[in-house]
């Protein structure tokens, strides 16, 4: 009568390796732990722990040193350390705006990372590929790579059949049944194993074992950027669905009157609540990646609102951003008053934009105008009649300031029009 699977038995040198797994596994996540802990975490008698140990310490994998007395009875457990120089492997990230590798060792430490930009227009699987591998090349010749690497993981933002690595669809990167695990071997010159997977997956469980959920038994994880994703954890496990696909929130449909989704879908929750979505409603054009983000987020920082973005988009003179940037800068002086300024006026005031003027300059300028004063370096025959300021023509009263306006590529030799609407 045949056995059923779950009964038949192993072979010592499996169970072997098994438990030496076990033990490197509870290290690499937790860190050093002593012998007690493993003898604890991991259900193998002491006796065990102790052969198991002495072997991956033989190979160099971990160490051990004498624990601190903690003034209990009986001898400390000593405690045993993983080594990050034994086994490395090579991360590699494929975001929409970047590209990022690093060597992580034994239990976490990071040895090496580099990241760079890319622009939107280099998405190809070619030029993503030929990027990683350069950017590999880089930190794969420095210690303790070069002896020690074991494997590759890749992080993509798209839907990835963890078995060989096969993209199917990278919707922001406009792929569509991408053989990218092979592609990054072929790439890389390398026989090591190579997993691929979800960026949210991996997001998912780096917070499961690092991160904010450390001991959770259950973990939704949303991501945001460029596009959106998710994944799960349930009972401690990843749940990434019967092909490897599950997860992928951002492509819900919410809104059946949405707009037109990269996946080809209409009314993804991406669309409603991604990059491109959150630049239209803070006053930018969609697709301006990381600077415009930056623009936004700089804004926010300054005090500028929604309301005041209106406004500029309506009467301003340059960009949304400088325009914007300007007026918080003038806003530090004027206090509120300065919302009362049209912003035509303040613009005439200041004359270029912050990028030219710099913000020194710009603050500066808004104290020449509190205080009435026109440097001499300005032409003021072009003041507007009723001009609600008593001009006083000469030289400003801070010497200081006339030499920062008079070396300012903004403002030297230029004629500018000094225009303030009477203030309410």
């Amino acid at each position: 009568m045949a056995l059923r699977g779950d009964l038949i038995g192993q072979r010592s040198e499996t169970v072997r390796w098994a438990n030496l797994s076990a033990i490197v596994r509870e290290l690499h996540v937790r860190g050093p732990l002593s012998r007690s802990e493993l003898v604890a975490r991991t259900g193998l008698s002491r006796t065990g722990i102790r052969g198991l140990i002495n072997e991956l310490s033989s190979s160099e994998l971990v160490s051990e040193e004498r624990a601190s007395s903690q003034g209990t009875p009986g001898r400390p457990s000593a405690v045993v350390r993983p080594n990050p120089d034994a086994a490395v492997v090579l991360a590699l990230e494929i975001a929409v705006d970047s590209l990022a590798v690093a060597v992580v060792g034994l239990g976490g430490a990071v040895h090496h990372l580099a990241r760079v930009d890319r622009p939107r227009d280099r998405f190809s699987i070619d030029e993503t590929v030929a990027d990683l591998a350069d950017l590999a090349q880089l930190v794969q010749a420095r210690p303790p790579v070069r002896d020690a690497l074991i494997g590759v993981g890749v992080a993509v933002v798209g839907v990835t059949r963890r078995t060989d690595g096969f993209v199917s669809l990278a919707p922001n990167l406009g792929w569509h049944d991408v053989p990218l695990g092979a592609r990054l071997a072929e790439a890389l010159d390398t026989r090591l194993p190579i997993a691929v997977a979800n960026e949210a997956d991996l997001g998912a469980l780096a917070e499961h074992r690092r991160g904010a959920a450390i001991g959770a038994d259950h973990v939704l994880y949303i991501s945001g950027e460029v596009g959106v994703g998710g994944g799960l954890i349930v009972d401690g496990r990843p749940l990434t669905g019967a092909t490897g696909y599950g997860g992928e929130v951002g492509h819900i449909p919410v809104n059946p009157n949405g707009m037109p989704c990269r996946c080809g879908s209409v009314g993804c929750w991406e669309t409603e609540v991604g990059e491109d979505a959150l630049l239209r409603l803070a006053g930018r054009a969609g697709s301006g990646g990381p600077s415009a983000v930056d623009q936004v987020v700089a804004l926010a920082d300054a005090g500028v609102t929604p309301a005041d973005v209106d406004f500029i988009s309506a009467h301003g003179t340059g960009t949304v951003y400088n325009d914007a940037m300007e007026i918080a800068a003038i806003s530090s002086v004027f206090g509120e008053a300065a919302g009362r300024i049209p912003v035509n006026s303040i613009k005439g005031a200041i004359g270029h934009t912050l990028a030219a003027a710099g913000a020194f300059e710009t603050i500066m300028c808004a104290q020449i105008l509190r205080e009435a004063i026109i440097p001499a370096t300005l032409n003021c025959e072009q003041l507007e009649p009723g001009c609600a300021l008593d001009v006083v023509r000469g030289a400003p009263r801070r010497r200081a300031v006339r030499r920062a306006l008079s070396t300012s590529s903004a403002f030297a030799g230029n004629n500018a029009a000094i225009v303030l609407a009477k203030l309410e």
